[in-house]
């Protein structure tokens, strides 16, 4: 008897240290979200991601605490050379945090971000039946499922400076992380609540196989041709002109420009 009380309690305390640690990481969570960036950082932030003052002003508080967030969880790590600094960080934790700022979404499974000065070499295997191919290329940016995410800093840099060509390697590779939150990095990631699957697959099914169509006939596009590779891509790709090319969207493709809006809480065409 006095055995199986002792079980019961260690049980018990078990219990109680799981539940006190759970509780600790949700309370050091909202702290972190709760945290403001100090004026010299939100200075860096506003400089370096002018995208950032469009935001409205509701939202801005938001993304102080995300950023902070994101700077608590990621270690960044320089390559070949280079010397990741404070203004780095802001600046990529900025743009990955503009596409979460007013969701509950999360980069759960991200704890590294690999920082290379400019574009990288990268070899990747490709099966085809049997036969296994390594081919080496020349990369700006990769995203891999539980991480890390690697980036071109003088890409990162480029993309969040011009705000208006509908290219950012920061916003495609975090729209992969994102995508794998379902557990498959396919284009479809985890709708809000309110989104239809059935929909979601009608609507940016249907814009991947027009954009294809298009690609393949050489026609004009609101988005990269790059977006025709898979409908992950088109979906990583979709995520970069909604940011950046908001009204076109709207004019050109309204349902994916919905569909967007409604995944990421935000209607970046009434921004500016």
């Amino acid at each position: 008897m006095a055995r199986m009380w002792i079980v019961l309690l260690l049980l018990l305390l078990g219990a109680s240290l799981v539940a006190y640690r759970a509780w600790s990481k949700r309370r050091a969570r909202a702290r972190l979200l709760a945290t403001a960036l100090s004026a010299e950082q939100r200075a860096i932030v506003e400089t370096s991601v002018p995208l950032t003052r469009r935001l409205p002003t509701e939202l801005r508080g938001k993304l102080d605490g995300k950023i902070t967030l994101f700077l608590d969880q990621i270690e960044f790590i320089g390559c070949n050379g280079l010397e990741v600094t404070e203004d780095i960080e802001l600046s990529i934790a900025a743009q990955a945090c503009l596409l979460v700022v007013n969701t509950d979404t999360w980069f759960s499974n991200l704890r590294t971000i690999l920082v290379y000065p400019g574009a990288f070499k990268s070899r990747r295997k490709e099966q085809n039946g049997y036969v296994v191919t390594e081919r080496e290329t020349v990369r700006t940016g990769e995203s891999w499922a539980r991480g890390p995410v690697i980036l071109s800093w003088a890409d990162a840099a480029q993309g969040a400076e011009d705000t208006a060509d509908g290219h950012n390697v920061v916003f495609h590779e975090f729209a992969h992380q994102i995508d794998d939150l379902s557990g498959r990095t396919d284009g479809i990631p985890v709708l809000n609540r309110g989104q239809s699957l059935a929909e979601w697959h009608r609507v940016i099914g249907g814009a991947f196989h027009r954009h294809v169509g298009k690609v393949e006939h050489g026609h004009r596009a609101v988005f990269d041709a790059y977006g025709a590779v898979a409908p992950e891509e088109f979906f990583a790709v979709a995520v970069e002109v909604f940011f950046e090319q908001p009204t076109r969207l709207a004019h050109e493709e309204p349902e994916v420009y919905r569909q967007l809006a409604a995944l990421f809480r935000l209607d970046p065409a009434t921004w500016d």
